[in-house]
């Protein structure tokens, strides 16, 4: 197999127009090559239950995952189910989520989703994009989420990491999400969907960050019209890339229904 460090971009992928045509046989095939790069790639937040999930979800705006991760256990513990939440303290609540950050605003949030949950939807996780997207602080980048990776619903979960992947990629030139997940969505059968997602996080995570990407080792870079964005020394970039968090075998799998 061809070295990361022996492949150069393909010419037509960086200089020449691309044609609709020529765009979607490209990105599917990164889309092969990342499966391979990442054949582990799944959600990076621990959950057992979509309420696990969703609740997760929303925790980790403005945080990481893995501090999401090291909360959760004792909350899940703590509030098994939406009535729960509903009906939680808020002083104890804060208390938990503490470690966080913005403790406070994200334990009035899952009060509040507690609350919808419970008298909207009987306590129970909605499997229906329209239905998760009217609940507080629920929009279309966490419902995909839990979709996708809690009922088998198959959908693009467009993030930072997501959105500047697929710009760098020349999926989309598009900086709005919503426009991001119409044009991206496009290119791939919708059955591939929940995946690609993760492949693109996972590369945005670890490989095409924000800044420097690590072009140099990069398994897509012979595909990537932005090679050169960052660090091309194979040796150099290689002390680039960011390990994946230790993780349970088993967590964040998609749940089986």
């Amino acid at each position: 197999m061809t070295s990361v460090s022996e492949r150069e971009p393909e010419k037509a992928a960086k200089n020449a127009p691309e044609s609709n045509l020529a765009l979607v046989r490209r990105a599917r095939r990164i889309n092969r090559e990342l499966a391979e790069t990442y054949p582990d790639a799944r959600a990076e937040l621990d959950f057992t239950t979509p309420l696990e999930l969703l609740i997760a979800t929303v925790l980790s705006a403005q945080t990481t995952d893995v501090r999401v991760n090291a909360t959760t256990p004792e909350l899940f513990v703590m509030y098994p189910d939406a009535q729960a939440y509903a009906e939680a303290n808020p002083e104890e609540l804060e208390e938990i989520l503490r470690p966080l950050g913005f403790f406070r605003a994200k334990a009035k949030a899952v009060i509040g989703l507690g609350k919808a949950l419970v008298e909207r939807f009987d306590g129970e996780v909605p499997g229906r994009l329209k239905d998760l997207v009217t609940l507080p602080g629920v929009g279309r980048k966490t419902a995909n989420v839990v979709l996708g990776n809690a009922f088998g619903v198959p959908g693009l979960t467009v993030d930072t990491h997501f959105g500047r992947v697929a710009r760098r990629l020349g999926f989309t030139a598009e900086e709005d999400p919503v426009k991001v997940e119409t044009e991206v969505g496009k290119l791939f059968p919708k059955k591939d969907w929940t995946m690609l997602s993760h492949h693109l996080v996972w590369h945005g995570r670890r490989v095409c960050v924000s800044r420097n990407p690590a072009c140099g080792a990069c398994s897509i870079s012979h595909l990537c019209p932005s090679y050169g964005a960052g660090e091309t020394d194979p040796g150099k970039a290689a002390k680039l890339v960011r390990p994946a968090p230790d993780r349970s075998p088993t967590a964040g799998l998609p749940l089986v229904r």
